[in-house]
């Protein structure tokens, strides 16, 4: 057992919160009977629902008296108290039901803070208790609770009938019903809901179907404790670490497997995500993720339960690494209906039955109906629903990957032999759901780095700010609609801050993967560079490409930018053209990850501390064999036995082999490494465990690391700007910042020195309209360098880095008449009327700059001469105004490259 100075450590969750039992009460059913004996008939159709019995971790024995497990180490933290008061079951049958306890007893429990019991029987209960006349099928569906504070638990619910009044008996081992004489049998719907913080609702739906098997064969009387020993085991169960490893626990007779997330930043999936490309077409799909991305207020409906809560986790999966953060209640029951009124954002789903009031009740809100695969608005069904469109080009490549994809494991599983073992036809069709999902989920994450890939141009990363008017005027004219909405919403605001952050998550890994060289450079900059001559000339002249052209990174309220409109759009995307992106958009070929899977062995009852700590003890014994087995080159599965092995240790009470274990996790894989689960074991530790601890070189290294990385942490800045031009005077320090923030220049000393020049002859500041008219002037200046059209032989005459930064006005020159352009490296001529070009000097070269005045008739003309090294014709053009600036600008950029040459030698 732990010490008491761990007795306060909080520990991960096991699988388990909460184990309920709810249906109708023992009073409510007593009235049932007398009233159907009454009258003759079946009685009241329809029940209250409550909560009968509450299972909650720790378990604890009176056998002695000890918390099972590590209890004494575990707190659950802010709960509330529940106690539940029973009555002794009399000896009639009828009124014996699950739920009551072998003699009067008076249990407190503790209650997770995200669980509300008073609403529990209703979520349980959608539609209400019902008796029925004969047995019906065990239902299963699912929910999401929230609490105050927007932290979700998952519940699944297991609805089975057991009859109200008849006599249970049981014949060679099976059990047989023998029907009351007095009058017509009924059965009364329990329900079993397992609340977890974590989403396993395959699994846990497993878990309860084979529960539900020993329940049926149980009597009355011994339900909760058949449903305490299942909550028992589960709450022994350690949650998976990120990564390939899946734990297996034998629930009897199926094999149930807890599948890890991927990594730390994404979430678990233990659903099918094929399930809304089954009931919606592609276009459809499109709709309700645009619905998602605007932030709309969405109803799901449909006639089965489980399809309104998976439904909605498919589309919130699909839209990852984004997150919904507003209300999510995905089944509402007919007393909660009133929520669809509330005037925010939100996503819930009820009964089909209730389509028509909410529709005609509620407006502004996006009826989804999952029955018949369609999207209407609740202000009149007849209209088509005011959705912006996905861009064009990123529908089509969607649509054309989701209709290649293979929905239909019969198809797929056709060629192989039948399965004679049940799990291994689960393993086969699991494996099948694994590869899909994959794919399914690179397809959105292929969606959503198409819609917000080029969001990373207009960022400023040292002063976060986001140039959102530059950025939807880069876009085409028949998306601006979406991306007004979609930039408007907390979740795209969760997305910048996500970027500004560095954070790398699935949409940075995804748009790394698929960014050219360069685009990487850029990437390991604080402010994206210009794009080079090379990128440039590789951008084809489409409609859509043509908007990209005028884009300027930083450079927000420009003059309205015209752009060619494109082909007209059918907003619905009922019907869509997708031979135009069949070539860019093969058949999706991606393979998943190689998985593992741990067993975990068998929890032994009766569950008294000394079978618990056997458990652990082959556990431990299990994961250290399996460590023992590992090559050299199996670092990534060791870490997560390191991980699972150290939190054994630590359920336990083992602080000093627990911090052994997560000692070497932090040596094999620091992503995965509980640094607060760590510094809480050295914070709860005794004088004495610390001491041995630090006498070990390691463990004192890795205490030190922890404490230190946790005092050094430093606080992420959430804070997002948009970028607005100024509306008064500014000092100094403003005008620093509000350059450095357009993006113009960061160097201070140069910023000073224009500061300088804007202010001569005026008071030491700056009146928003000079800013502004010196600021749309550089930002004309840079488009206009960005378009300039270079011929493919100056093309292959540039370095691949070079970028055109300033083009002056058609000018004359001793080589003819054209434009001057200067790269970072050389001055060329761009000659009118003919793609070719005219090579003026390297600044390397350059020998002399002078600016003088040439006659012509009455008129003295500034111009410019350069004489190089190599070349005996000194080049001479009348830029007339524009002289002195790049009188200047050549001399800095030849200055600057002797100097770097004197540095090199």
């Amino acid at each position: 057992m732990a010490e008491p100075s761990a007795r306060h450590l909080s520990l991960p969750s096991g699988l388990l919160e909460l184990c309920a039992l709810l249906g109708a009460s023992q009073d409510s059913l007593r009235g049932l009977e007398q009233i159907a004996q009454k009258r003759g008939v079946n009685g009241a159709s329809s029940l209250v629902p409550e909560v009968l019995s509450v299972f909650v971790p720790p378990f604890t024995t009176k056998e002695d008296g000890q918390v099972v497990g590590a209890s004494c180490t575990l707190s659950k933290g802010r709960r509330r108290s529940f106690r539940k008061k029973r009555e002794k079951p009399r000896m009639e049958s009828w009124k014996s039901h699950p739920g009551d306890s072998k003699g009067p007893d008076s249990e407190d429990v503790t209650i997770p803070g995200g669980v509300d019991l008073l609403a529990l029987p209703q979520l349980c209960f959608p539609g209400g208790v019902c008796v029925a006349s004969e047995p019906k099928e065990d239902y299963i569906h699912f929910l999401v609770l929230t609490d105050v504070c927007g932290n979700r638990t998952y519940g699944v619910v297991a609805q089975y009938y057991r009859p109200l009044h008849d006599e249970y008996c049981f014949y060679n081992g099976k059990s047989h019903w023998e029907p009351s004489m007095s009058s017509a049998r009924r059965f009364v719907p329990f329900a079993v809901c397992v609340v977890s913080r974590f989403p396993y609702y395959n699994s846990l739906k497993d878990c309860l179907s084979c529960l539900l098997t020993h329940l049926k064969l149980c009597k009355d009387f011994e339900v909760d404790n058949h449903i305490k020993d299942f909550a028992a085991r589960l709450s022994l169960i350690p949650s998976p670490p990120p990564g390939p490893l899946h734990l297996i626990f034998n629930m009897k007779p199926l094999q149930v497997v807890f599948p890890s997330r991927a990594d730390p930043e994404s979430p678990i999936i233990d659903l099918d995500l094929h399930l809304p490309l089954l009931c919606f077409r592609p276009e459809k799909v499109l709709q309700i993720l645009t619905c998602i991305l605007t932030e709309q207020r969405m109803v799901f409906f449909s006639s089965d339960w489980a399809l309104l809560t998976l439904m909605a986790e498919c589309f919130v999966a699909y839209v990852h690494p984004l997150q919904w953060q507003h209300t999510f209640v995905p089944i509402l029951s007919g007393q909660m209906l009133d929520f669809v009124m509330a005037p925010t954002s939100f996503l819930m789903g009820c009964h089909l039955d209730h389509f028509e009031e909410v529709r005609k009740e509620a407006d502004g809100l996006v009826l989804i109906d999952i029955d018949l695969g369609s999207v209407t608005c609740s202000k009149s069904s007849d209209e088509d629903v005011d959705i912006p469109d996905v861009p064009l080009l990123l529908a089509q490549a969607f649509i054309q990957r989701v209709q290649s994809l293979q929905l239909h494991p019969d198809l797929h599983l056709a060629h192989l032999s039948a399965s004679t073992d049940l799990n291994e036809g689960r393993a086969r069709r699991r494996a099948w759901q694994q590869a899909l999902n994959c794919k399914i989920q690179h397809i959105t994450l292929q969606l959503l780095v198409g819609i917000f890939r080029e969001v990373k141009n207009h960022l400023n990363y040292e002063h976060r700010v986001f140039n959102s008017e530059e950025f939807l005027k880069t876009r085409a004219a028949g998306d601006q609609q979406f991306y007004k909405q979609v930039l408007d919403t907390y979740m795209f605001h969760s997305f910048l801050k996500a970027r500004l952050n560095g954070r790398m998550d699935a949409f940075a890994r995804m748009d790394l993967d698929t960014q050219s060289e360069e685009d990487r450079i850029d990437r390991m900059l604080i402010s994206p560079r210009r794009p080079t001559v090379e990128k440039m000339a590789s951008r084809k002249a489409s409609p859509l490409n043509i908007a990209h052209r005028r884009m300027v990174v930083s450079m927000p309220n420009l003059q309205d930018i015209s752009l060619p409109e494109l082909p007209p759009r059918n907003s619905s995307l009922r019907i869509m053209d997708t031979s135009s992106c069949k070539s860019s958009s093969p058949v999706l070929k991606v393979t998943p990850k190689s998985t593992y899977t741990f067993k975990i062995p068998e929890i032994h009852f009766p569950l008294v501390s000394q079978c618990v700590q056997a458990y652990f003890t082959d556990l431990v014994t299990l994961l250290s064999k399996a460590m023992a087995l590992l090559g050299p080159g199996d670092s990534l599965l060791l870490a997560r036995y390191f991980y699972l092995r150290g939190l054994i240790h630590l359920m336990q009470g083992q602080l000093l082999n627990a911090l052994l274990d997560f000692q070497s996790l932090y040596k094999t894989d620091i992503r995965i490494f509980p640094a607060d689960l760590v510094k809480g074991m050295v914070d709860s530790m005794s004088a004495s465990e610390r001491a041995q601890a630090e006498r070990t070189p390691e463990l004192r290294r890795l205490i030190t690391e922890v404490f230190d990385k946790q005092g050094e942490a430093p606080k992420v800045d959430d804070a997002v700007k948009n970028f607005e031009l100024p509306k008064k005077h500014m000092q100094l320090n403003d005008f620093v910042k509000r350059v450095q923030e357009s993006g113009i220049v960061k160097d201070t000393t140069i910023i000073h020195r224009l500061f300088d020049a804007l202010t001569v002859g005026h008071e030491k500041q700056i009146d928003p309209e000079t800013f502004r008219d010196f600021y749309t002037c550089w930002k004309e200046t840079e488009a206009e360098a960005q378009e300039v059209s270079l011929p493919a032989l100056l093309v292959d005459h540039l370095d691949r880095n070079e970028c055109v930064y300033k083009l002056s006005s058609s000018v004359k020159t001793n080589r003819g008449v054209g434009k001057i352009a200067m790269t970072q490296k050389r001055l060329f001529l761009l000659p009118e009327g003919r793609p070719s070009y005219v090579e003026i000097a390297t600044f390397r070269n350059i020998e002399e700059v002078k600016s003088t005045t040439v006659a012509f008739l009455l008129l003295k003309i500034p111009t410019l001469k350069i004489k190089t090294v190599a070349k005996k014709e000194v080049f001479e053009a009348n830029l007339k105004s524009e002289c002195d600036l790049w009188h200047l600008m050549v001399k800095e950029m030849w200055a600057g490259k002797k100097l770097a040459d004197d540095h090199k030698v």
